[in-house]
Protein backbone atom coordinates (compact mmCIF):
# COMPACT_ATOMS: atom_id res chain seq x y z
CA UNK A 1 0.00 0.00 0.00
CA UNK A 2 1.25 3.29 -1.31
CA UNK A 3 0.73 5.80 1.82
CA UNK A 4 1.89 8.97 -0.54
CA UNK A 5 1.52 9.30 -4.12
CA UNK A 6 5.33 9.08 -6.01
CA UNK A 7 4.60 12.38 -7.06
CA UNK A 8 4.66 13.37 -3.16
CA UNK A 9 6.97 11.35 -1.52
CA UNK A 10 9.65 12.51 -4.48
CA UNK A 11 8.55 16.35 -3.29
CA UNK A 12 8.95 15.25 0.58
CA UNK A 13 12.67 14.00 -0.60
CA UNK A 14 13.31 17.07 -3.09
CA UNK A 15 13.04 19.41 -0.19
CA UNK A 16 14.72 17.17 2.56
CA UNK A 17 18.39 17.29 3.51
CA UNK A 18 20.26 14.78 1.01
CA UNK A 19 21.85 11.85 1.90
CA UNK A 20 25.63 11.55 2.59
CA UNK A 21 27.46 10.60 -0.56
CA UNK A 22 28.36 6.84 1.49
CA UNK A 23 24.51 6.07 2.22
CA UNK A 24 24.17 6.19 -1.44
CA UNK A 25 27.34 4.00 -2.04
CA UNK A 26 26.05 1.45 0.85
CA UNK A 27 22.34 1.77 -1.31
CA UNK A 28 24.16 1.00 -4.45
CA UNK A 29 25.72 -2.21 -2.85
CA UNK A 30 22.65 -3.16 -1.17
CA UNK A 31 20.69 -3.60 -3.71
CA UNK A 32 23.62 -5.42 -6.11
CA UNK A 33 24.41 -7.66 -3.47
CA UNK A 34 21.87 -8.18 -0.71
CA UNK A 35 18.91 -10.35 -0.99
CA UNK A 36 15.62 -8.21 0.04
CA UNK A 37 17.43 -4.85 -0.54
CA UNK A 38 13.45 -3.33 -0.19
CA UNK A 39 14.23 -3.94 3.64
CA UNK A 40 17.26 -0.70 3.59
CA UNK A 41 15.85 2.05 5.58
CA UNK A 42 15.13 4.80 2.33
CA UNK A 43 16.75 8.02 1.92
CA UNK A 44 13.91 10.01 3.60
CA UNK A 45 13.41 8.02 6.84
CA UNK A 46 17.50 7.95 7.07
CA UNK A 47 17.10 11.29 7.55
CA UNK A 48 14.38 11.49 9.58
CA UNK A 49 16.98 9.06 12.12
CA UNK A 50 19.21 11.31 11.84
CA UNK A 51 17.86 14.24 12.92
CA UNK A 52 15.50 12.69 15.43
CA UNK A 53 19.26 11.67 16.54
CA UNK A 54 20.64 14.87 16.55
CA UNK A 55 17.68 16.00 18.47
CA UNK A 56 18.04 13.54 21.33
CA UNK A 57 22.13 13.67 21.47
CA UNK A 58 22.39 10.74 22.63
CA UNK A 59 25.52 8.56 24.61
CA UNK A 60 24.27 5.26 24.09
CA UNK A 61 21.95 4.31 21.31
CA UNK A 62 20.61 0.60 20.86
CA UNK A 63 19.55 -0.56 17.23
CA UNK A 64 17.87 -3.35 17.08
CA UNK A 65 18.11 -4.53 13.10
CA UNK A 66 21.34 -3.59 11.58
CA UNK A 67 20.84 -5.36 7.53
CA UNK A 68 23.47 -3.87 5.83
CA UNK A 69 24.06 -0.80 8.30
CA UNK A 70 22.51 2.10 6.77
CA UNK A 71 20.27 3.15 9.95
CA UNK A 72 23.38 2.47 12.43
CA UNK A 73 24.94 5.57 10.41
CA UNK A 74 22.08 7.56 10.13
CA UNK A 75 21.35 7.55 14.25
CA UNK A 76 25.13 7.59 14.38
CA UNK A 77 25.27 11.24 13.18
CA UNK A 78 23.33 12.60 16.75
CA UNK A 79 25.79 10.63 19.13
CA UNK A 80 27.73 12.49 21.23
CA UNK A 81 31.70 12.78 21.06
CA UNK A 82 32.36 10.08 23.59
CA UNK A 83 28.98 7.85 22.61
CA UNK A 84 28.38 4.19 21.15
CA UNK A 85 25.72 2.60 19.30
CA UNK A 86 24.91 -1.24 20.28
CA UNK A 87 23.87 -2.36 16.95
CA UNK A 88 22.26 -6.44 16.56
CA UNK A 89 21.42 -8.58 13.85
CA UNK A 90 20.72 -12.17 13.41
CA UNK A 91 22.89 -12.41 10.14
CA UNK A 92 26.26 -12.94 10.48
CA UNK A 93 26.29 -12.99 6.44
CA UNK A 94 25.98 -9.21 6.64
CA UNK A 95 28.84 -8.65 9.98
CA UNK A 96 31.56 -7.96 7.15
CA UNK A 97 29.81 -5.67 4.81
CA UNK A 98 28.41 -3.58 7.52
CA UNK A 99 32.18 -3.32 8.96
CA UNK A 100 33.25 -1.60 5.53
CA UNK A 101 30.48 1.19 5.30
CA UNK A 102 31.03 1.41 9.65
CA UNK A 103 34.97 2.24 9.10
CA UNK A 104 34.19 4.51 6.19
CA UNK A 105 32.75 6.68 7.65
CA UNK A 106 33.70 8.77 10.77
CA UNK A 107 31.85 6.55 13.48
CA UNK A 108 33.21 3.49 13.06
CA UNK A 109 35.11 3.14 16.46
CA UNK A 110 31.85 3.74 17.98
CA UNK A 111 29.67 1.30 16.63
CA UNK A 112 29.75 -1.75 18.27
CA UNK A 113 28.12 -4.78 16.27
CA UNK A 114 26.26 -7.46 17.87
CA UNK A 115 25.60 -10.73 16.28
CA UNK A 116 22.46 -13.16 17.45
CA UNK A 117 19.52 -13.23 19.05
CA UNK A 118 18.97 -9.35 20.40
CA UNK A 119 16.42 -11.01 23.38
CA UNK A 120 19.48 -13.03 24.28
CA UNK A 121 22.40 -10.00 23.89
CA UNK A 122 20.15 -7.21 25.37
CA UNK A 123 20.21 -8.25 28.64
CA UNK A 124 23.59 -8.60 28.88
CA UNK A 125 24.29 -4.79 27.51
CA UNK A 126 25.21 -2.85 30.70
CA UNK A 127 24.32 0.96 29.09
CA UNK A 128 21.29 3.76 29.58
CA UNK A 129 20.20 4.26 26.28
CA UNK A 130 19.03 7.34 25.43
CA UNK A 131 17.57 6.20 21.94
CA UNK A 132 16.18 3.12 21.34
CA UNK A 133 15.26 1.82 17.33
CA UNK A 134 13.32 -1.47 16.91
CA UNK A 135 13.45 -3.11 13.20
CA UNK A 136 13.70 -6.24 13.42
CA UNK A 137 11.78 -9.60 13.55
CA UNK A 138 8.26 -8.20 13.93
CA UNK A 139 6.61 -11.09 15.82
CA UNK A 140 9.07 -10.54 18.75
CA UNK A 141 7.84 -6.52 18.95
CA UNK A 142 6.20 -6.80 22.19
CA UNK A 143 9.54 -8.69 23.40
CA UNK A 144 12.06 -6.17 22.59
CA UNK A 145 10.10 -3.91 24.01
CA UNK A 146 10.08 -5.53 27.30
CA UNK A 147 13.30 -6.58 26.82
CA UNK A 148 14.55 -2.35 26.32
CA UNK A 149 12.13 -0.30 28.68
CA UNK A 150 14.51 -1.40 31.64
CA UNK A 151 17.50 -0.17 29.83
CA UNK A 152 15.96 3.57 29.31
CA UNK A 153 15.56 6.25 31.45
CA UNK A 154 12.94 9.24 31.67
CA UNK A 155 13.58 10.65 28.59
CA UNK A 156 14.91 8.10 26.41
CA UNK A 157 13.24 7.77 23.06
CA UNK A 158 12.09 4.51 21.50
CA UNK A 159 11.52 4.46 17.63
CA UNK A 160 9.45 1.21 15.96
CA UNK A 161 9.69 1.01 12.61
CA UNK A 162 7.22 -0.57 10.16
CA UNK A 163 4.47 -0.36 12.28
CA UNK A 164 1.53 0.26 9.30
CA UNK A 165 2.95 -3.24 7.76
CA UNK A 166 2.39 -1.79 4.48
CA UNK A 167 -1.66 -1.09 5.42
CA UNK A 168 -2.58 -4.48 6.91
CA UNK A 169 -2.88 -2.73 10.19
CA UNK A 170 -6.36 -1.34 8.61
CA UNK A 171 -7.43 -4.37 6.77
CA UNK A 172 -9.40 -7.26 7.82
CA UNK A 173 -7.04 -9.85 9.80
CA UNK A 174 -5.88 -12.96 8.32
CA UNK A 175 -6.40 -15.25 11.16
CA UNK A 176 -3.24 -16.90 9.54
CA UNK A 177 -1.06 -13.61 9.68
CA UNK A 178 0.74 -13.86 12.77
CA UNK A 179 2.74 -10.53 12.26
CA UNK A 180 -0.31 -7.96 11.60
CA UNK A 181 -1.85 -9.27 15.23
CA UNK A 182 1.37 -8.55 16.99
CA UNK A 183 1.62 -5.47 15.31
CA UNK A 184 -2.09 -4.61 16.26
CA UNK A 185 -1.70 -5.33 19.62
CA UNK A 186 1.99 -3.48 20.08
CA UNK A 187 0.62 -0.31 18.36
CA UNK A 188 -1.95 -0.25 20.91
CA UNK A 189 0.04 -1.24 23.72
CA UNK A 190 2.31 1.56 23.14
CA UNK A 191 -0.62 4.60 22.77
CA UNK A 192 -1.82 2.97 26.24
CA UNK A 193 1.25 2.37 28.18
CA UNK A 194 1.36 4.62 31.21
CA UNK A 195 5.25 4.97 31.67
CA UNK A 196 5.20 6.23 27.29
CA UNK A 197 4.47 8.96 25.30
CA UNK A 198 3.71 7.96 22.09
CA UNK A 199 2.79 9.14 18.12
CA UNK A 200 2.41 7.09 15.07
CA UNK A 201 4.09 8.91 12.33
CA UNK A 202 3.01 7.83 8.82
CA UNK A 203 6.54 7.95 7.87
CA UNK A 204 7.44 5.42 4.80
CA UNK A 205 6.18 2.31 6.67
CA UNK A 206 5.15 3.81 9.72
CA UNK A 207 7.43 5.29 12.82
CA UNK A 208 6.13 5.18 16.22
CA UNK A 209 8.14 7.87 18.24
CA UNK A 210 7.78 6.91 21.89
CA UNK A 211 9.27 8.57 25.03
CA UNK A 212 9.80 7.28 28.31
CA UNK A 213 8.45 9.31 30.90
Amino acid sequence: MHFLSQVLEDYLADNSQDEPELLRELTRETHLKVVQPRMLTGRFQGRVLSLLSKLVNPRYILEIGTYTGYSALCLAEGLQQDGALHTIDINPELHEMQRTYFDKSGYGKHIHQHVGDALNIIPDLDFTFDLVFIDAEKKQYDNYLEAVLPKTKPGSVILSDNVLWSGKVVEPLDKKDKATKVLLDYNKKLNNHPKLDTVLLPIRDGLTLSRVK
